[in-house]
């Protein structure tokens, strides 16, 4: 196997989508490899999850940039440069990129989004806006993150949720994130081997070459 693809991860939680990259990362044929946690919050979980696999993990919480978001994401990209950084993800990080950052990282900031966009985009509160809408099924959306609306890039790969009669917020939640824990290592792989290909607003995903698959 070539070089494996580094990764820079952003997360604000408890680290369940960066737990289950972490785990895809454990196989030995799996393209990528995570090289740096950074997240906006000293208390997030995620940070004890990248530590006890021997990830390097960083703490950037806002207070410590004067309150200006873009030095601290200009922070970040230094971090993630000195780390090697190719792709960056965003697994549950509840703070909207600098136009700078993105800049910096064309077609390779992958986001997971606990709907089907581009419905419920924006906020963290996807999952109990499509519940107050009495919508029937729900889900979650792998995308590319680019200038513009939140949650407005391309989409790569989707995966659709039925939502339950008797669901609150915390079933509906925990039945997405079980297929975010499936697309998320897919979607990095996929990148990391070269087989998304951008066309204007879509994504295209390409065959894997015979004598391999994603």
């Amino acid at each position: 196997m070539s070089e494996r693809t580094p990764v820079g991860v952003l997360v604000s939680g408890s680290g369940t989508n960066l737990d289950a990259l972490l785990r895809a990362c454990a196989m030995p044929d799996f393209p990528a490899r995570v090289a740096l946690v950074v997240s906006n919050r000293r208390s997030a979980r995620a940070l004890e999850v990248a530590r006890a696999r021997g990830v390097p993990a960083a703490a950037l919480p806002q207070s410590d940039f004067d309150g200006d978001p873009s030095a601290r994401d200009r922070e970040i990209h230094r971090r993630f440069r000195a780390a090697g950084v190719r792709l960056v993800v965003c697994a549950g990080y509840d703070r909207i990129l600098s136009d700078a950052f993105l800049d910096a990282y064309p077609d390779a900031i992958l986001n997971v989004h606990p709907s089907l966009l581009p419905a419920f985009a924006g906020g963290m509160d996807a999952v109990e806006r499509a519940l107050a809408r009495g919508v029937r099924v729900s889900g979650c959306t792998v995308q590319l993150l680019e200038r513009g609306e939140a949650d407005g890039g391309p989409i790569v790969l989707q995966a659709a949720v039925p939502v339950e009669s008797d669901d609150d917020a915390a079933t509906l939640r925990s039945r997405i994130h079980e297929r975010e824990w499936e697309l998320l290592p897919r979607a990095v792989a996929l990148w990391s081997t070269e087989r998304l290909q951008r066309d204007g607003d879509r994504v295209r995903i390409l065959p894997a070459p015979a004598a391999a698959s994603v």
